[in-house]
């Protein structure tokens, strides 16, 4: 049963794509049956040539169009934000498929009910600062298995709260978050200056660490499920972490926090443990190697103004956004400090 705070939240859904495939009509589909009915469906599209546009207008949807190479992961999302009419925004991918048709109930119902105690998955909790939540994401059927420990670590079946108060023991894990599907309350994103752009990599996860740092909570929401994995080859992962270590570096808010946690560590932990517990020991020496290669590409893109730009594009998973970053000097936006009104 919706609550009326529920009821009145009108919700507008943000799509970036590119080549979505056919898929794409069903994801369409799916987000048209929710039993919370989006207010809008915004479709952003950088050129595609699969016919992602012509599925979108035959769904009825609204179509953005941006040339391929202004894209950008911060500022194409804001330029579909800014014409959004919804009081909540709900940004996802365009292979993130919802596991069923109250994805959108589950994903918003941290962030009404203002003023009021909730139960988030059996727990009660004072909902009125949280302002931005993220679903669960299960492996697609043709997921490998390391991907498949991937996805029950990073997104478990319990929900959970992400605060300030755990900066110290959590480190930048405190400000885990995903766009693959996540909601926001419009007031917030305007609040804290929407996301960063031009942003290569991370613009989530730099959206949640401004919300947390300026007081706010953060909700992971897991009985909101899409179906969401990648099989990605080593040389993808290493240009994923390259990307991801440029972003880093770019943000220097959020550097020190990277080395608290040791999340990385446990994520490979507990993928060898599973692997070893599976009888799928043999999988372990690709895991390491990968492994590797994720912290080798991490680490270049961490010191990536020391490579020459012909190499940093050869190795970017995101090569035609450093364009965009060179002529703003590489840098990012410094989130808001901190006001003394929400902690």
């Amino acid at each position: 049963m919706h609550t009326n705070d529920q009821l009145s939240a009108q919700v507008s859904v943000i799509i970036p794509t590119l080549n979505a495939g056919l898929e794409f009509e069903q994801l369409l589909v799916k987000l048209q049956e929710q039993t919370h009915l989006p207010h809008e469906i915004i479709v952003i599209d950088s050129e595609s040539t699969d016919g992602t546009c012509e599925l979108a207008r035959e769904a009825g949807v609204r179509l953005l169009q941006v040339k391929r190479s202004e894209f950008d992961h911060g500022g194409t999302r804001n330029q579909a934000a800014t014409l959004a009419t919804g009081n909540i925004l709900v940004f996802m991918t365009q292979d993130a498929m919802p596991h069923d048709n109250r994805l959108i109930e589950y994903l918003i119902k941290p962030l009404v009910n203002q003023n009021k105690i909730s139960v988030l998955d059996g727990e009660m909790f004072e909902d009125n600062k949280i302002a931005l939540s993220y679903a669960r994401q299960l492996p697609r059927h043709d997921a490998s298995l390391p991907e498949r420990l991937a996805r029950e670590s990073n997104y478990p079946s319990k929900s959970h709260i992400q605060s300030i108060d755990q900066l110290d023991s959590l480190g930048i894990k405190t400000f885990f978050c995903s766009n693959v599907c996540s909601a926001i309350k419009r007031e917030t994103f305007d609040e804290m200056g929407q996301f960063q752009e031009p942003v290569i990599f991370n613009e989530d996860l730099f959206m949640a660490a401004k919300c947390i740092l300026n007081g706010y909570k953060v909700a992971y929401c897991a009985e909101a499920e899409v179906a969401h994995s990648h099989n990605y080859s080593i040389k993808q992962q290493f240009k994923r972490f390259f990307d991801n270590g440029v972003s880093m570096r770019l943000n220097p808010l959020i550097t020190p926090y990277s080395a608290v946690g040791g999340a990385g560590s446990k994520l490979v932990r507990s993928q060898v443990k599973g692997l070893t517990a599976s009888g799928s020991w043999y999988l372990v020496p690709h895991l390491i190697v990968e492994s590797a290669a994720k912290l080798i590409g991490f680490k270049l893109g961490m010191y990536h103004k020391s490579l020459p730009k012909f190499f940093i594009k050869r190795i970017s998973m995101h090569p035609l956004i450093w364009g965009q970053l060179d002529r703003k000097g590489g840098t990012v936006e410094t989130p808001p400090a901190p006001t003394t009104l929400n902690q």
